[in-house]
């Protein structure tokens, strides 16, 4: 692959990576009720289950979604679902005022959980085709996979890393039951909204 176009494939893999989307909100959301350390397996399980993913995709998995389009409507369902099944997770664990952040917020999510989620995570399906389509290489496709993934792990995990850490600097400032409430319902309400490219996209790889 040029080196142009790798250069080309980590702008995008930082850009999309960085920006707000779903992991990333939730990350946050997870640094603040529930610290750093505790935020680990979640932010590990969205790297690595991304990755898995993409190479999923990549090895041909995205035509089963153009061969069979119910089953992408059945996805974006569940996506829908979820997310809002998550937000209403995330505004309602603010605590009450005799407990502590980190007992009253519940678990964070485990690493299986973070990463069986990229699979309903609309950004994440984004992310993938538009990767593929733009980076692979007709000629090499398979040596296009494992750079595309290589750059994307390596580009994804700091990036993500720092909404955790955005968290954790946040908590400092939610001691208080009611601001800590506060924050969450915020946070809900920004995943729900990142449901905007389910509800308008009408085929796969739209976004």
């Amino acid at each position: 692959m040029p080196v142009e176009l790798i250069l080309a494939l980590a702008a995008f893999a930082f850009v999309a990576s960085i920006t707000p989307g779903p992991n990333n909100l939730m990350l946050m959301a997870s640094g603040t009720n529930f610290g750093l350390r505790r935020t680990l397996p979640h932010m590990l399980g969205v790297n690595i289950g991304f990755v898995l993913m993409m190479v999923l995709v990549g090895l041909g998995l995205a035509q089963v979604f153009e061969t069979y389009p119910v089953t992408y409507v059945a996805l974006k369902a569940i996506s829908a679902i979820y997310l809002v099944y998550l937000a209403w997770k995330i505004a309602s664990s603010a605590p009450p005022p005799a407990t502590s952040v980190a007992e009253a917020a519940g678990k964070p999510f485990t690493f299986l959980q973070a990463a069986a989620f990229q699979w309903v995570n609309p950004k994440a399906w984004a992310m993938v085709l538009t990767a593929m389509s733009a980076y692979t290489l007709p000629d090499r496709p398979l040596l296009s996979l494992a750079i595309i993934c290589l750059v994307f792990g390596l580009i994804n995990l700091p990036s993500i890393f720092t909404w955790a850490v955005m968290g954790t600097q946040v908590r400092r400032f939610l001691t208080n039951p009611v601001r800590l409430r506060a924050f969450n319902i915020a946070a809900a309400l920004l995943l729900v909204a990142t449901l905007w490219p389910i509800l308008t996209s009408s085929r796969l790889g739209e976004h």
